[in-house]
């Protein structure tokens, strides 16, 4: 049977009438409920921010919901966060939560929560690699000279709460972030045009987003890159593209923390905190093993706590180091099998008086005498050399670490002077300027300085490498080693 043209359109009108639906959320799901609005800042503070809390809260008295406000980070807990049916980062900046606090709205969204994100809320928590996928990107860069600007949008996709009231196309006068790391997943629901207002350092052309939604690890984000002035958050139509954005994403079920997949972190109150040693004389490095703590002082000291048998540190010995600059004992670390072969390793700076002109930094192992708590220096194997000018200061590094297959890992700072270099690469070719040239370290691959070294401690014959062998090349400093046993 041959269908009309006004059937057909009738049928397809009614295919996509349930998506339609689903995607504009008509009802209200904030009606008798509480949303929190965050917008505690470490870096940048926008001035708009006030002008902000007032816009959402005048939004909860029109639509019925409750804003409570707040810059404590102390209300991000699992009790407090299981009021409010999403949580809104009005222009955060920077680290504005602790571990647990992380953990704890990690749990929220997982469960189901709601965010939404304006503005700045891009420019907060970089450490945080779940944060960042949730956001959907985080702030690179703005335009200078004026950073606000007027720009072309274009409404990408209509079939959504945020955009349904909004014109195809439009003007707009706001501060254009561009962004990084942005998440695939994220549908794009405004874009602007870069040519219109131009400084972008996204390269984006038409395509650079403004605004985004995605259902993310359980719960519904909604970010919109408005909110830079106080007048944004005077406009009718933006006032209704934020609540049709807040709406979408409160707009999930109820909160199942049975889902939440990230483990709740314990209470403040149930630890106890006690202190075993204080008013160190630069620490460098710490190693721990079976609850005995080793830890080492820039000038030479070996420091050592037992519980099981003091509650007293005892120092071990001192290193006689050469203690200028940044110079000294950089590092320490037990072997992987330390419980039945004794093996601790240290890196550092030799004192000439004690050890003579062998002035390199020495990467060694040495025997510890669990039963006498004492170290006997006359098992002490030098591994590696790293010679190292003297002259001045600075980046001595020093960290040991072992892998899974116990391979040693040293670092060794790049022992260049940094500080005539005004943030720029220390690359300094001038006549006795030397100390202020990492090309002669970091970027030289017959020096060990600057570089993290693999040491294979379990070949007969010991083997540094500071590149995958499969792109060395012959300019690359030797690496097999004397045997040692």
């Amino acid at each position: 049977m041959r269908l009309s043209a006004w059937q057909r359109a009738l049928w397809l009108c009614l295919l996509l009438l349930p998506a339609l639906v689903k995607a504009q959320v008509t009802e209200n799901p904030l009606k008798g409920k509480k949303v929190l609005v965050f917008s505690k800042t470490v870096k940048f503070r926008h001035s708009s921010i006030p002008q902000g809390i007032r816009c959402i809260e005048a939004l909860g008295r029109k639509h019925d919901f409750t804003v409570d406000a707040t810059e404590n980070s102390a209300a991000f807990t699992e009790d407090n966060l299981k009021k409010y049916k999403a949580v809104i980062f009005l222009s955060t900046t920077g680290d504005v939560l602790n571990d647990s606090q992380q953990a704890a709205f990690e749990r929220y969204i997982q469960a189901g929560g709601g965010y939404v994100g304006i503005h700045a809320a891009a420019d907060t928590e970089y450490d945080w690699p779940w944060y960042g996928k949730l956001v959907g990107g985080w702030f690179l860069s703005h335009p200078g000279n004026p950073n606000v600007r007027t720009g072309d949008m274009t409404v990408r996709d209509k079939n959504h709460p945020a955009t349904a009231e909004l014109p195809t196309t439009f003007k707009r006068t706001d501060e254009f972030y561009d962004y990084k790391n942005v998440n695939p997943d994220i549908k794009v629901l405004i874009t602007v045009d870069e040519k219109s207002y131009g400084d972008s350092k996204m390269n984006a052309g038409e395509n650079h987003p403004m605004v985004w939604y995605h259902e993310f690890d359980g719960g519904r984000m909604f970010y919109t890159a408005y909110g830079h002035t106080d007048e944004t958050f005077m406009e009718p139509l933006f006032l209704q593209h934020l609540w049709g954005g807040l709406r979408w994403a409160s707009a999930g079920a109820s909160l199942d923390y049975k889902k939440a997949k990230t483990q709740r972190a314990p209470e403040e109150n149930r630890f106890s905190r006690q202190t075993i040693d204080e008013k160190l004389y630069e620490p460098t490095e710490l190693a721990v093993r079976d609850g005995k703590v080793f830890y080492t002082q820039r000038r030479g000291e070996i420091r050592y706590y037992d519980p099981k048998k003091s509650s007293k540190v005892k120092s071990l010995d001192t290193v006689k180091v050469y203690k200028e600059f940044e110079y000294g004992l950089m590092g320490i670390n037990l072997d992987p099998k330390f419980e039945d072969n004794h093996w601790m390793y240290l890196y550092y700076s030799p004192s000439a008086a004690k050890y003579g002109a062998d002035t390199a930094n020495r990467l060694v192992r040495v025997k510890f005498d669990p039963a006498n708590e004492k170290i006997n220096w006359n098992t002490e194997q030098v591994l590696l050399r790293v010679p190292v000018k003297r002259d001045g200061c600075c980046h001595t590094g020093g960290s040991i670490e072992f892998d899974k297959a116990g391979n040693l890992y040293l670092s060794t700072g790049d022992d260049t002077n940094p500080f005539d270099s005004e943030g720029f690469s220390p690359s300094d070719g001038r006549e006795g300027r030397r100390g202020y040239d990492a090309r002669a370290t970091s970027s030289n691959t017959n020096d060990y300085r600057g570089k993290i070294l693999r040491i294979n401690l379990t070949m007969t014959e010991r083997r540094v490498t500071a590149f995958p062998r499969e792109t060395s090349s012959k300019k690359e400093r030797p690496r097999p080693y004397p045997k040692f046993t």
